[in-house]
């Protein structure tokens, strides 16, 4: 009698392909999104939620280390099939952590009736004429969470009614567009579906990037759980950014000024992307002509940027900056002792001189992607300046970090996931015992999975972790 070889682990893994493999943990992956969002447990038990994306996290590590090995045409499909199905969870119910996208319909619907939506706060009587019972309830509906009261009674889904919009004018055109488009009732479906149609194109950009390129590596990005979670359920404008950033990082070794603009495009979505900047102009202090080098970058992008707010200036009678100074003050950025603001390097020195240190930490780095960084892979420098801007400021808003998914899925340093992950633990955990920790502790963590990462690229042999196939590390 001849008896079977025992079936390992690993004698199980060389049976079952890895397109296999991959397609299992995807389809679980989607089943754990899908029960991720259907529960609406931000408010009443924040903590078994962060326990959902925790595995949400965990099988898209997994679903990607398991693509490892898989032909590139099955993986781009692979890839692109997963990540539609992955987007598709964040449509299975209204948002479920943030209120932002109330809004981005509210701005699109002032627009619409003629109005700057610089102009007047959601709160103004002026425009009373405009509100519904949707985004303002009334009676008992005002007694649900995430309900903000108004002066003259009553209540509304929005943040912050009494203050400005804060967004900028390409991300207002944004919401303009889509409330043009939708049908009338059809409430946050249509951000909700524009945030799945744009996460899927930025798939799709990362997929053509060029040929040769690692297909597996827009996975990082397409089945990542902040997609579907935050640029799809909560809609966020912040995936518009992203799409416009990372067109322009691919347009840019070869099309410089047409790069400059489309990444000016993404700041006049959300001012987040100009921290990636430097990464356009990776080396170009080295340069002999760096100042026309520079120009031909950053005239556009500026340029963009200002005819984007011109029209905006035109027609506003109030300042087309919005809340946005007020926003900075809300959040601490201009005070080091307040609480979690610039956590991890408040670990090392007082809360007086967090703040230079900050400045001062990201403009080392920042010159030295500028004198240093390689003009052939000008997203490694951008990672590099917008990862150490996240571990520096560690912000407690989890789609921030949207921007971040991208770049490490055009660059390939995984590594690097780890700051998101950290985010969307500072956030969800913020109304617990442990909120004031769990954001340290995390950013903590991924500041070390950084720094593991670029001591194992940087040993003998390169890299003692394998990468998804194919892919070289420089």
């Amino acid at each position: 009698m001849v008896r079977s070889p025992a079936l390992t682990p690993a004698a199980v893994r060389r049976r079952i392909p890895a397109p296999a493999r991959t397609a299992v943990l995807l389809a679980t992956l989607v089943a754990v999104l899908a029960a991720t969002v259907r529960q609406d447990l931000f408010s009443t038990a924040p903590a078994e939620l962060f326990g959902w994306y925790a595995a949400a996290w965990a099988l898209f590590a997994a679903a990607a280390w398991s693509l490892r090995g898989t032909p590139a045409r099955q993986a781009a499909a692979l890839v692109l099939a997963g990540g539609i199905a992955v987007a598709a969870t964040g449509l299975l119910a209204p948002p479920r952590t943030s209120t932002d996208s109330y809004r981005y319909a509210w701005d699109g619907r002032v627009q619409a009736a003629g109005n700057s939506p610089y102009d007047h706060t959601p709160a103004d009587p002026a425009l009373t004429a405009l509100r519904d019972p949707w985004l303002f309830p009334t009676g008992a509906a005002c007694r649900e969470p995430g309900r903000s009261p108004l002066p003259t009674g009553g209540c509304t889904r929005l943040n912050r009614p009494a203050v400005h919009t804060i967004y900028p004018p390409v991300a207002e055109a944004y919401f303009l567009l889509v409330h043009t488009l939708s049908p009338p009732g059809a409430r946050h479906k249509p951000l909700q579906l524009g945030g799945a149609l744009l996460s899927i194109c930025v798939t799709i950009a990362l997929l053509r990037r060029r040929p040769g390129h690692v297909t597996s590596c827009a996975a990082y990005w397409a089945w990542c759980p902040a997609v579907p979670l935050e640029a799809v359920n909560n809609a966020h404008a912040d995936v518009l950014g992203v799409l416009l950033t990372v067109l322009a990082f691919l347009l840019i070794r070869r099309r410089r000024a047409l790069g400059g603009a489309l990444l000016g495009a993404g700041i006049a979505v959300k001012l987040l992307p100009a921290v990636t900047l430097p990464g356009a102009l990776s080396g170009v202090l080295s340069r002999d002509r760096w100042f026309r080098d520079t120009l031909t970058v950053a005239g556009p992008a500026a340029a963009v940027v200002a005819l984007a707010y011109l029209p905006y200036l035109l027609t506003s009678r109030a300042s087309v900056f919005g809340y946005l100074s007020g926003y900075v003050r809300e959040e601490g950025y201009d005070d080091a002792s307040a609480r979690e603001r610039y956590a991890l390097v408040r670990l090392i020195v007082p809360d007086a001189w967090a703040l230079p240190v900050v400045a001062a930490l990201l403009l080392v780095v920042t010159l030295l992607v500028l004198r240093h960084g390689d003009p052939d892979q000008p997203w490694r420098g951008a990672l590099l300046v917008t990862g150490t801007a996240f571990l520096l400021l560690t912000p407690g808003y989890s789609w921030y970090a949207l921007l971040l998914v991208a770049l490490v899925a055009l660059d390939g340093r995984w590594e690097w996931l780890g700051v998101p992950l950290a985010g969307a633990a500072k956030y969800l955990t913020a109304g617990t015992a442990l909120g004031g920790v769990t954001g340290t502790i995390g950013y903590g963590l991924a500041a070390l999975a950084v720094l593991g990462g670029y001591c194992l690229r940087s040993g003998p042999g390169q890299l003692a972790v394998p990468l998804p196939a194919g892919h070289h590390v420089s």
